[in-house]
């Protein structure tokens, strides 16, 4: 049997990056003769170290791959790999420049259908359609579907917890068979977040019972994290002290996620660890709800503000609608918590 090699673009973001994982695990478990280039950010390339049949291609969009220039030069780069096919997960400018080229050589090319008018009407404060869309994960096994490998995703292929060093483990006291609850609290855009006096009493009760284990990045985050610690007992902050490799190790052995709308929520999804995603001026209407996990999100009231969602992306927040959080009590969470975690 032939092996079919595949180019599959997906520069940016985290998340979206993430979102790929499940579904090209579950591609290559469904169509053995399939192997996987893979194109993104350097930083990224630990989601895909476990997956035999792909293999990572750093694209440097911000030095010798910048413009169409570097474009160029990273279709040249790959051309000599030899491609069947081209899978754009993208479909933004950088990523039309480069399938093109591939295109004008013979190589099949499909794209995603990013359902852009449909997410516009969704997040409309006029005449808004509120309803379900498409999920990205779907719009990206329909792309493998145009170019003749379809992909059921009820049956899904997700990745295996990973081994925690002795060093991870220091890093909160790991004991076995313990309930270890992660939190992500913080998220890109204002919209996303929630209120974090809230969330301090949602760690002030889990914590009572569970280890919490705390992520974030950035140095605001990090000190902000660190203060949570030390007010609260049997919680522990990995925030800045562990690179995304072990990140994805010691989220791989939680019992449970918290995550706002963000790329934490995806890494837990992607090791069937249950992840209760928190949703403001977003909703996991837009189809970006972590994988299989559509159950344990929780939204901001929409009685209260009907105009959500106003945001695909978090980045738009309409006046009055600064503390959509809000809605989203602490012991809602907690509840879904308690009732959730294995």
């Amino acid at each position: 049997m032939d092996q079919k090699h595949i180019l599959v673009i997906r520069m940016s973001a985290m998340g979206d990056v993430a979102m790929t994982v499940p579904v090209i695990k579950t591609l290559i478990a469904q169509h053995p003769n399939i192997k996987i280039t893979l194109v993104s950010k350097g930083f990224l390339k630990p989601l895909f170290d476990d997956i035999e049949q792909v293999t990572f291609f750093t694209a440097d969009v911000k030095g010798k791959h910048r413009g169409f220039k570097g474009i160029y030069k990273l279709y040249k780069e790959l051309k000599s790999l030899n491609f069947d096919a081209v899978a754009d997960l993208h479909n933004v400018l950088r990523s039309k420049l480069l399938r093109t080229l591939f295109k004008l050589d013979g190589t099949k090319v499909a794209f995603i259908n990013k359902g852009r008018a449909e997410k516009k009407a969704l997040t409309s404060l006029k005449n808004k359609v509120f309803k379900p869309l498409t999920s990205t994960h779907q719009r990206y096994a329909d792309v493998f579907a145009l170019l003749g490998y379809s992909v059921d995703l009820e049956k899904p292929s997700l990745k295996n917890k990973e081994i925690l060093t002795d060093d991870l483990k220091a890093l909160f006291n790991y004991q076995p068979d313990e309930k270890i609850i992660g939190i992500a609290p913080f998220a890109a855009h204002e919209g996303k977040k929630y209120p974090i006096e809230q969330m301090e009493e949602v760690i002030e009760n889990l914590s009572k019972q569970h280890k919490i284990l705390l992520f974030g990045g950035g140095q605001e985050e990090i000190e902000a994290l660190n203060n949570i610690t030390q007010k609260y007992s049997n919680t522990f902050s990995v925030a800045g002290k562990i690179k995304l490799k072990q990140e994805l190790a010691i989220i791989s052995n939680l019992s449970l996620m918290i995550s706002m709308d963000s790329g934490n929520g995806h890494f837990s999804a992607l090791y069937g660890v249950p992840t209760i995603t928190i949703w403001g001026a977003t909703h996991p209407y837009a189809g970006f709800a972590p994988f299989h996990q559509e159950e344990n999100c929780i939204t901001a009231d929409r009685t209260k503000f009907p105009l959500l969602p106003t945001s695909v992306y978090g980045n738009k927040i309409i006046p009055g609608y600064e503390d959509v959080m809000k809605t989203i009590t602490p012991k809602s969470i907690i509840y879904k918590v308690l009732s959730t975690i294995i």
